[in-house]
């Protein structure tokens, strides 16, 4: 008898773990916005982080000529500080953009479509729009991927002060959501890529 009821709740604790784990398993699976906040845990990360946000600091800083009280730059300052940059990273970019030797970048809006049918938005930020082009090009081909028509993509986000928010939503399967993973993790590493956004779920 109670070796009857030791099984029961043997058995019962063993169901509820698996269903802890299963629930820890499929909480947030490979959600692109997971990835990127665990990637940003690291050092190597967090200099390419670093990076990216100063070059926008830097080229709104030379918009607005160093006015830190105009929208777009103290916009640019605030997101930096959300990533923990140093303040002396944020002045020394804001200093670079007043400078005359402040190189003229320029932002650019890549589209295409990916596995399950997932739109993607690339924001760039390049001095080299032709070099660029080219390489981001030559990356999605790797993946069998190809740009698409200005605003074939961007139809299913809307524009925020925080990026692209998608819209409507893509379910795509386990191994679609794999692929597609690698490949935005892919277009992230790229020095000029500031964002990448997508609308699987």
């Amino acid at each position: 008898m109670w070796w009857s009821r030791f099984n029961n709740v043997n058995c019962s604790i063993i169901r509820s773990c698996h269903l802890v784990t299963n629930f820890y398993r499929m909480a947030g699976h490979s959600k692109w916005t997971q990835i990127k906040r665990q990637k940003g845990k690291t050092d190597a990360a967090r200099s390419a982080t670093f990076g990216k946000l100063a070059r926008r600091i830097t080229v709104e800083s030379k918009k607005t000529k160093g006015d830190t009280s105009s929208a777009s730059l103290r916009a640019a300052i605030e997101k930096a500080k959300a990533a923990n940059m140093p303040k002396e990273n944020i002045e020394r970019a804001v200093a670079k953009g007043t400078s005359a030797e402040a190189a003229a970048l320029e932002s650019v809006t890549y589209e295409t479509y990916g596995p399950g049918g997932a739109a993607i938005v690339i924001e760039v930020l390049t001095d080299n729009r032709r070099r660029t082009s080219a390489e981001i090009k030559h990356l999605l081909s790797k993946n069998d991927l190809a740009l698409a028509a200005p605003g074939s993509a961007l139809w299913a986000f809307e524009k925020t002060a925080e990026g692209y928010e998608p819209k409507t939503t893509v379910p795509v399967s386990d191994a679609d959501n794999e692929q597609l993973m690698k490949i935005l993790e892919e277009i992230d590493a790229h020095d000029d890529v500031e964002n990448v956004y997508t609308n699987a779920e």
